[in-house]
């Protein structure tokens, strides 16, 4: 997924995934102290790491991006380290392939066998 040079701001440990896009731009304003309406994306990932909601202002209306892994999940930083962190557009990308790398580099176990 392509996103252009825009910053990207996520939001660290988990978020309420039932918040739309009004609970979403809530969380902007107070979490991370930013103006919703800024040419930038917002990140936000669930509890349990399988689901993901980016929010962006294009001009004249929000987008919601969602996507939820049927396997895996994202590796995401706590809130223990950092309330907020900022990305760019690459590391985001990064970010949510990276469930999918993770998998595809997987390899079952090798087991030791006996040589008769």
């Amino acid at each position: 997924m392509q996103f252009g040079e825009k910053p990207v701001y996520l939001c660290c440990g988990c978020t309420d995934m039932r918040k739309s896009i009004n609970g979403l731009m809530t969380l902007v304003q107070h979490s991370f102290s930013l103006d919703p309406f800024v040419d930038a994306l917002f990140v936000f990932c669930n509890r349990s790491r399988d689901r993901l909601k980016i929010l962006e202002w294009d001009g004249d209306g929000f987008w919601l991006y969602f996507k939820r892994l049927e396997r895996g999940h994202f590796r995401w930083p706590s809130s223990d380290e950092e309330t907020t962190m900022t990305l760019n557009s690459e590391e985001l990308s990064c970010l949510i392939d990276g469930a999918r790398l993770e998998k595809k580099l997987r390899r079952s176990e090798v087991l030791e066998h006996n040589i008769s």
